[in-house]
This record gives structure tokens, C-alpha cells and sequence, in this order.
């Protein structure tokens, strides 16, 4: 991941609104798992991967008048519905992680941590019917 970049400093480079961004982020433009939620001095603040972002709001504004904003949501949720994914279940929530931003995957027990991102960065592929 290279550097973050707030949704404040976002909104004010691309010049958007907070409305047009979250409209975006609805029609799938941004996917949800972009959003990184921080504790900051003054509550928690939205934080993006700047490259990441900067790439996808540079690609909306330039085909916006152009295109549907539907029809760039399908094309860029095509894409990203290609893309390998780690699913991650608890009792309250599902958060899905394209492997293509995957970092670092770390359980830790204790003071004990275990890295298992080699594992899960593994090219193993489980077809749901096959463990039915």
C-alpha cells in the first residue's frame, strides 16, 4: 500500500463533494473495502490508499461526460469480480479483500503473532461445489 491520503485531501485535489464521492462509492465506482477508518485526534477519520484512489477518481472524472456512470461502475466491478478475494467471516460481519491489495495477514495469540500471508497468497483455488 503506498501512502494515505484523508477523504478531506481527496475531496479537495479532485475538487468533489462528500455527496458525489459517497454517490460513487453507492454505485460501486469505489469499492467498500477502500475505505480505512482511523482514530484520529479529532475522532475517526476516512483514509484511502493514495495511489489506489487517486488512479479511480482520475478515471471517473475523465470518462464522467462521456459515459454513464453505470455503465463505468459495471466495467470496473467486472474487473474486480475477476480478482481473487480473501472472505473474511465473523458472527457480526463479512469484510471481502481482493488479493491484490492483500498485505500482510497476521493471527495473534497472546504475544504470539503468525504470519499467514504466504498461505493465503497461495494460488489454491476451492470451488464451493467440490466441498459440498
Amino acid at each position: 500500500m503506498s501512502g494515505l491520503i484523508s477523504k478531506k485531501e481527496l475531496l479537495n485535489k479532485y475538487n468533489i463533494s462528500y455527496g458525489t464521492l459517497y454517490r460513487w462509492k453507492r454505485m460501486g465506482l469505489i469499492p467498500d473495502d477502500w475505505l480505512v477508518k482511523k482514530s484520529t485526534y479529532t475522532g475517526q477519520e476516512t483514509f484511502f490508499d493514495e495511489e489506489q484512489i487517486c488512479e479511480r477518481i482520475e478515471a471517473i472524472i475523465a470518462r464522467k461526460d462521456q459515459v454513464p456512470l453505470e455503465q463505468i461502475a459495471r466495467e470496473l466491478q467486472g474487473k474486480t469480480e475477476q480478482e481473487a478475494k480473501l472472505i473474511i467471516n465473523s458472527k457480526h460481519w463479512t469484510k471481502e479483500i481482493n488479493m491484490s491489495d492483500l498485505v500482510s495477514v497476521i493471527v495473534k495469540i497472546g504475544d504470539d503473532e503468525r504470519d499467514l500471508t504466504e498461505i493465503i497468497s497461495g494460488n489454491t483455488v476451492i470451488n464451493k461445489s467440490q466441498e459440498e
